[in-house]
């Protein structure tokens, strides 16, 4: 039988043609492998190898390994209560922090036994090493499938992509599509925690690329899930809870009306949240954060016209205009500038404005230049009357030492993220991380020229310092608003589409993009002139 090489780091060793990654890696002796990399092109590892090659393997802490760690931890579970429960469903609903938000639907209330007994059945299956087996399917026999199971918004979704052949997976006897490549075997998915939080909700929790091969430690945020849970029952009163219902809309000339509704729903919530602020009289700073992308500047637009138009003057300031002069920006570990750091902000300047502004003086404003890293000030004068309401908004903005000489009762902390409540099917989801990069891919490349990987490779260390600088804090906010419109990915898809197809091999983010067109794929388009002048997405696609 022909022999050919196969280099990993300074190691060559020679397999036989035809032999399969996985058993390179078990040659090899590495642990927790769960795909391997050729070139920029990312491979199952049950993908024969026909000819000499330099191969990487990627692990729970690359991007594209966390994913495939996710699917496969998904799909363990849901094998496992299906084993235990047969007559129940299970739905995943969401990414929460740092952790998957899924439901089980029967007629039967969890208990801590329950849970604790899935566990264990999770992790004999983990001990088993049972292979997760990949099978091609023509379209159509896939749609008939997956029908034939009462699954009709993933049919619906599989008739609506373009691919002849559709991926599904096996483990044990459930066959079913993840979105992902699976694994090759469920011995690697040996580190997890379930979260019992009640009305037969859990949430599971895996390594993934900030925590390295741990656990990260889950805080349940219940302000989140009851606005996304409020988000989720207004789909459905609108009859559509999944995506292939919102492509329904498309088709027949409907999403219009369902655009109007959809941004009727985000402006109550700038309105509850503008008249909570009235009713608090003390307040006079609201103070909005959010991770990047999440629509903050739209946002403190929207209120200062409620405000106003409830016979108040707003004044709106971002933390970003006071960043300190590039030369004297903090610098990470790596010696690069960290300009999500609490200390790329000129405290002490930012401090003193807002202190004279309550005192009734008049200030000068700057703007920050982010071509050249310096702020100027370029004639902005503001002044705080008895009527005036400071609106804050940046990435700091829920922790208090950014303003630690203004007491508690002056301020109004609102924290916005984008948790988009519209389901793909009832196993897969679009996450608040993948939705806030499309947004940023979109924006960055329309206002800056930015390509599509470079915004990637600036989200690992964007990301890194939302975990330190933002999650901590959202105990904190006084309230929880949701920024994502259900229907806002099939508007995204016409921008963001072309980008990511524009990324080659040759890019080390090749497969980061090719993963998100293929979640793409099942979106039907939408055109933007659909979309409101004053529209939070706007803020992304101008």
């Amino acid at each position: 039988m022909q022999e050919i090489t196969v280099t990993y780091k300074d190691q060559t060793i020679t397999v036989s043609k035809g032999a399969l990654f996985y058993d390179v890696a078990v040659k090899l002796g590495l642990q927790n492998t769960l795909a391997a990399q050729v070139g920029n092109e990312v491979f199952s590892l049950d993908t024969k190898i026909v000819q000499n090659c330099t191969v990487s393997f990627l692990d729970v802490t690359t991007l594209t390994g966390y994913k495939i760690y996710q699917g496969a931890l998904k799909f363990l579970f849901y094998v496992s209560v299906k084993e235990l429960y047969p007559e129940a469903e299970v739905l995943f609903l969401h990414s929460v922090p740092k952790g998957i938000l899924s439901e089980i639907e029967f007629d039967h209330n969890l208990t801590l036994d329950d849970v604790s007994k899935i566990k264990g059945h999770m992790a004999k299956i983990v001990e088993q090493k049972d292979r997760f087996y990949r099978y091609h399917l023509d379209n159509q026999d896939a749609f008939h499938y997956l029908k034939n199971r009462g699954e009709d918004e993933k049919a619906y979704n599989i008739q609506n992509v373009s691919k002849e052949v559709v991926t599904m997976y096996r483990l044990h006897d459930q066959l079913n599509y993840f979105y992902t490549m699976m694994p090759y075997d469920t011995k690697v998915i040996n580190r997890f925690e379930l979260i019992f939080l009640g009305r037969n909700r859990i949430v599971l929790v895996c390594p993934n690329v900030t925590s390295g091969n741990n656990i990260p430690e889950y805080v349940h945020y219940e302000n989140i899930v009851a606005n996304f849970m409020s988000t989720k029952k207004w789909l459905r009163r609108m009859q559509v809870p999944y995506l292939s219902q919102m492509n329904y809309l498309v088709s027949t000339s409907k999403i219009k009306e369902f655009i109007l509704s959809n941004e009727i729903l985000y402006e109550e919530d700038l309105i509850r949240a503008c008249d909570k602020v009235i009713s608090m009289r003390d307040v006079k700073l609201v103070l909005i954060a959010g991770p990047s992308s999440s629509g903050k500047t739209t946002t403190m637009k929207r209120m200062s016209n409620i405000l106003r138009s409830r016979g108040y003057e707003p004044i709106g300031l971002s933390t970003d205009d006071f960043f300190v002069d590039r030369k004297e920006t903090p610098k990470n570990e790596k010696g690069e500038y960290d300009y999500e750091c609490l200390q790329a902000i000129d405290l002490e300047l930012f401090n003193q404005t807002l202190q004279r502004l309550l005192k009734g003086e008049t200030v000068d404003i700057p703007e920050y230049d982010f071509v050249n890293g310096e702020k100027l000030f370029k004639g902005k004068k503001a002044t705080l009357h008895d009527n005036s309401i400071l609106l804050i908004e940046g990435l700091h903005c829920l922790n208090d030492d950014l303003i630690p000489y203004i007491e508690a009762k002056y301020k109004f902390k609102i924290y916005l993220s984008p948790f988009i409540p519209l389901n793909i099917d009832r196993h897969n989801y679009i996450s608040t991380l993948d939705l806030r990069l499309i947004r940023r891919i979109v924006r960055d490349n329309r206002t800056r020229g930015k390509r599509v990987d470079q915004t990637i490779a600036e989200w690992q260390i964007v990301r890194s310092g939302e975990e330190k600088y933002i999650f901590p804090y959202v105990y904190q906010a006084d309230m929880i608003i949701n920024t994502a419109l259900a229907y806002e990915v099939g508007v995204l898809k016409v921008y963001a589409d072309p980008l990511l197809f524009s990324v080659g091999v040759d890019s080390e983010y090749y497969s980061e993009s090719r993963r998100l067109i293929d979640y793409l794929q099942v979106f039907f388009t939408i055109p933007s002139e659909y979309v409101p002048k004053d529209s939070v997405l706007r803020e992304f696609i101008g």
